[in-house]
């Protein structure tokens, strides 16, 4: 299992229109082969950044399988305009 996580700054003044969308994306993102659960959550000392997690059962699933197919471009038109700046996606493995 691997855990995706993206720090993401949302633009001053567009976390309701973020939220949003992010629920229309969410939607395309459960849909993919691969994906097993996610959160999306705010921070609370500063309002606008979020912490994305995903849980894949492989790397591949989302590297490959979601970076690379037709769904993802629909990910990101509804989303990437809201970043900045764009954020870093990193892959953890379970240790214990």
């Amino acid at each position: 299992m691997i855990l995706e996580v993206a720090i993401l700054n949302v633009k001053e003044g567009e976390t309701a229109a973020f939220e949003a969308a992010f629920a229309q994306a969410q939607i395309i993102i459960a849909g993919m082969p691969g994906y097993v659960n996610h959160e999306l959550q705010r921070c609370v000392e500063t309002p606008n950044q979020y912490i994305l997690l995903v849980r894949w059962q492989t790397l591949a699933d989302h590297t490959i399988g979601f970076r690379q197919s037709a769904e993802y471009q629909e990910w990101k038109a509804l989303l990437h305009h809201f970043y900045d700046p764009f954020p870093t996606v990193e892959h953890y493995e379970r240790v214990f």
